[in-house]
């Protein structure tokens, strides 16, 4: 079946940045997104007003589509399920989401299938929370089960009595009479990485070049591609990559984020079932973006090329640092000046600290072959400090 019209729940820049290759592909995007203010509002050809998890416009959505896929994982899946039963197509399939909006159960899957983890124990489970703690050692993680990201629902907890209080705090705001914690060892890591990969609906796999990502308060602010590392550190990612996929019998982008270790050991950290931030730089820097071969997987169509056509690149996210209705104009156009800079704004008409207002990608070019890259030489570290100086205020 010729798939011509693709739902995507979730309106978000992840959704808005699928516009170009779903133009190429001659597919047709319907969105269903909860407010008109959401950035692939207008990029859509029909759209659906209605929170992400409100399974009865999804099967609004399902009458218009040929196929639904994800911006946003953080839906009814119980919902879903009776849709997917009447014939819905959604892709990746629901099943292969199951073990993954839980982190906890993700941790789980990935340690029964042999991956790398921290150590972990969901506080739930412990009898004694002092003893098992003791195991892990402060600094320990807390995360939020569900619901966390770009850092929100982590915490880097140092002692025993912080863990109390936060636990204390935490669990006041929730009102839902279920598991709400994991607690996780510190990983002292040497680097942050990521790679994306997708799978298609025949089970074939490609991987993006691996990248290091840097943090500040658990929210990316800088993807360098390619990461410095050796081609055996490559290798044993690409493996975790191809593993996850084929167990979950994923269809789609999927991202992975990982530790580096000092030793040389790679764990994986954060698991992502859709397109993801640290996979923007494909939009210019790679034959075939991340978003145009999530569109081909999930519309039955063979992947794309994922080589970088550059020597590399550098991502910065452009993140809100005050409340405003501002569109930075002036910052954006001096960003825009620098050579082979491609920005991107998402067209949010409100900006807070930490929020996702757009990303800016330099491509670097083949120089100094010798010493790997251009990356090598700290260029791309330079360029990143020159868009933050024009970016956030002195």
């Amino acid at each position: 079946m010729s798939i011509k019209r693709v739902g995507v729940i979730g309106g978000g820049q992840l959704a808005w940045m699928m516009a170009d290759a779903a133009q190429k592909l001659g597919v047709k995007l319907v969105v269903q997104t909860p407010s008109e203010h959401d950035p692939a509002v207008s990029i859509a050809q029909e759209i659906i007003f209605a929170p992400i998890d409100d399974a009865s416009a999804t099967e609004i959505l399902a009458q218009k589509c040929d196929v639904i896929t994800f911006e946003n994982e953080f839906v009814n899946l119980d919902a879903l399920s009776l849709l997917a039963q009447q014939g819905v197509c959604f892709r990746p399939g629901l099943e292969a989401l199951v073990p993954l909006l839980d982190k906890y159960h993700q941790r789980r899957y990935l340690s029964d299938l042999g991956l790398p983890v921290p150590q972990f124990f969901a506080l739930d489970e412990a009898e004694n929370i002092k003893s098992k703690i003791e195991s892990l050692g402060f600094p320990a993680v807390l995360k939020s089960r569900r619901h966390g990201y770009d850092g929100q629902g982590t915490f880097i907890i140092n002692d025993f009595a912080a863990l109390e209080q936060k636990l204390s705090y935490e669990t006041t705001k929730k009102t839902l009479n279920q598991p709400l914690f994991l607690l996780e060892e510190f990983v002292p890591f040497e680097k942050e990485l990521a790679v994306i990969a997708a799978r298609s609906v025949e089970g074939e796999i490609v991987t993006y070049p691996v990248v290091e990502t840097q943090q500040e308060q658990q929210v990316c602010r800088r993807v360098i591609a390619p990461a410095q590392i050796t081609p055996n550190q490559v290798a044993k990612i690409q493996a975790i990559a191809h593993t996850l996929l084929n167990s979950l019998q994923f269809v789609g982008v999927f991202g992975i984020e990982l530790f580096l270790c000092a030793d040389g050991k790679i764990l994986v950290n954060e698991i992502a079932p859709r397109t993801h931030n640290s996979g923007h730089f494909s939009l210019d820097a790679c034959e075939t973006s991340q978003f145009e071969q999530h569109l081909r997987a999930v519309c039955g169509l063979p992947l794309g090329n994922p080589a970088l056509q550059c020597a590399g690149a550098v991502m910065v996210n452009l993140l809100g640092y005050e409340n405003s209705h501002s569109d930075y104009q002036s910052q954006r156009q001096k960003i825009a000046e620098i050579p082979q800079a491609h920005l991107h704004w998402y067209g949010k008409t409100e900006s807070r600290p930490g929020r996702k207002l757009g990303h800016v990608t330099v491509l670097l070019d083949n120089q100094n072959k010798e010493s790997g890259s251009a990356i090598a030489n700290g260029v791309g570290a330079a360029i990143a400090h020159i868009i933050e100086s024009i970016w956030y205020p002195r």
